[in-house]
C-alpha cells in the first residue's frame, strides 16, 4: 500500500534541549537540533523507516526548502511539495528532560496563494494514482477555510481512498460530515470537540462512539501515558503502554497515526494494529528526532504493550 500525507502548514522544528528551564531567566542549552517537521512530515517519516512507500504533498517555502529537500532524500521520501514563495516557519521546542516538560513556540505559516492552491489540487489528484491512503494532519494556518480538510476528504472518497484525519478545532467539527474513515484525536481536541471535560474514560469512550458512523468506522483517541481508547462500532478496548522514561514527547501522536496506518496496511488485526501504533509512539517518546528505531526495538515495544477490553 502506497500512502500519501498531506501537510498544508509544515515547519521546521528547531529543538533546544534545556534542563531545569526557567521563564525569565538565563539559560543555557545543552543541545539544538533542526529537523523537517509538520504532521504529516513526522507521519510519512515514521512510515518510510518502517518501509512503506510514502509521498508527501503540501506547501514549503522555496527558501528554505533544503531542510525538507535532504530529509525526504535520506528518508527515500517522494516529495510532491508546492513550493510557495519566502520560508517555511520555524517553530521552537525547549525540551526540559530533568521535568519531562516541552514547552512551544508556533509560529504562524504562510498563507498559499490561489496558483499554489490550484497546483496543489493539480497534485493530490495526480497522487491518487498511486496512493491508496491519504492522511491530512496538523492545523490550517490562517487563511484557508476550516473546510479545507471536508473538501479533500469528499474528493479523495470520491475516488474510494482510504482517508486518515489528525486534526483539531473547526477543521475537525467541518470534518466530520465529510466522513473520513479513521480519526485519531487526542483527548484534548476531543474534549475541545465535545465542548466538556473527559475526565473519566466512560466519558471519553462516549464522546469517541459518537463519531462512529458509517463512513467513519474507527476513532483512536491518544491519552498519553494511559495508552489509547480505540472505538469501532461493535467493539472498544485500551491500548496500555509500559511505565518508561520520556525524553520527548514531540510527535508521539504522529508516530501512532503512522502505526496504524502502517497496521492497516499490513491487514493486521485491530488488536495488532494498535500494539503496533503504541509501540511507534513508545519509539517516539523515547528518543529525539523522527527516526523509527530497529525493527526488533518495535517488536519489543509491542510484546509490551497491554490490550484491555472496555465493552
Amino acid at each position: 500500500m502506497k500512502v500519501a500525507t498531506i501537510t498544508v502548514n509544515p515547519a521546521i522544528d528547531q529543538t533546544v534541549s534545556a534542563d531545569n528551564f526557567e521563564i525569565g531567566k538565563v539559560n543555557r542549552s545543552r543541545a539544538m537540533r533542526f529537523d523537517a517537521g509538520g504532521k504529516g512530515v513526522n507521519v510519512a517519516s515514521f512510515l518510510a523507516d518502517y518501509g512503506l512507500d510514502v509521498a508527501v504533498t503540501g506547501f514549503l517555502g522555496e527558501e528554505n526548502a533544503d531542510v525538507f529537500e535532504r530529509h525526504f532524500k535520506r528518508k527515500n521520501i517522494e516529495d510532491r511539495f508546492i513550493r510557495v514563495p519566502g520560508e517555511t516557519r520555524i517553530n521552537i521546542k525547549i525540551m526540559d528532560e530533568a521535568s519531562q516538560v516541552t514547552t512551544d513556540l508556533n509560529t504562524p505559516g504562510q498563507i498559499p496563494g490561489e496558483y499554489a492552491l490550484s497546483r496543489f489540487y493539480e497534485q493530490v489528484e495526480a497522487m491518487m494514482e498511486a496512493c491508496e491512503c491519504f492522511v491530512l494532519s496538523g492545523n490550517l494556518q490562517a487563511g484557508l477555510p476550516s473546510t479545507f480538510y471536508a473538501d479533500l476528504i469528499r474528493l479523495l472518497k470520491s475516488k474510494k481512498r482510504y482517508t486518515v484525519l489528525d486534526t483539531s478545532g473547526d477543521a475537525l467539527v467541518d470534518s466530520l460530515e465529510a466522513g473520513p474513515n479513521l480519526i485519531k484525536p487526542n483527548i484534548y481536541e476531543l474534549s475541545a470537540l465535545v465542548n466538556k471535560p473527559l475526565s473519566e474514560i466512560e466519558d471519553v469512550y462516549r464522546a469517541a462512539v459518537s463519531l462512529i458512523n458509517l463512513e467513519t468506522k474507527l476513532v483512536v483517541v491518544s491519552m498519553g501515558a494511559n495508552g489509547a481508547l480505540v472505538v469501532e462500532k461493535d467493539q472498544a478496548f485500551i491500548a496500555r503502554p509500559p511505565s518508561i522514561p520520556v525524553k520527548s514527547t514531540v510527535g508521539a501522536g504522529d508516530a501512532m497515526v503512522a502505526g496504524l496506518v502502517a497496521g492497516i496496511g499490513k491487514k493486521l488485526s485491530l488488536h495488532d494494529c494498535a500494539r503496533l501504533a503504541t509501540a511507534f509512539s513508545l519509539s517516539a517518546v523515547t528518543r529525539l528526532g523522527r527516526d523509527l528505531p530497529k525493527p526488533t526495538v518495535i517488536e519489543d515495544f509491542k510484546k509490551q504493550v497491554e490490550i484491555v477490553p472496555f465493552k
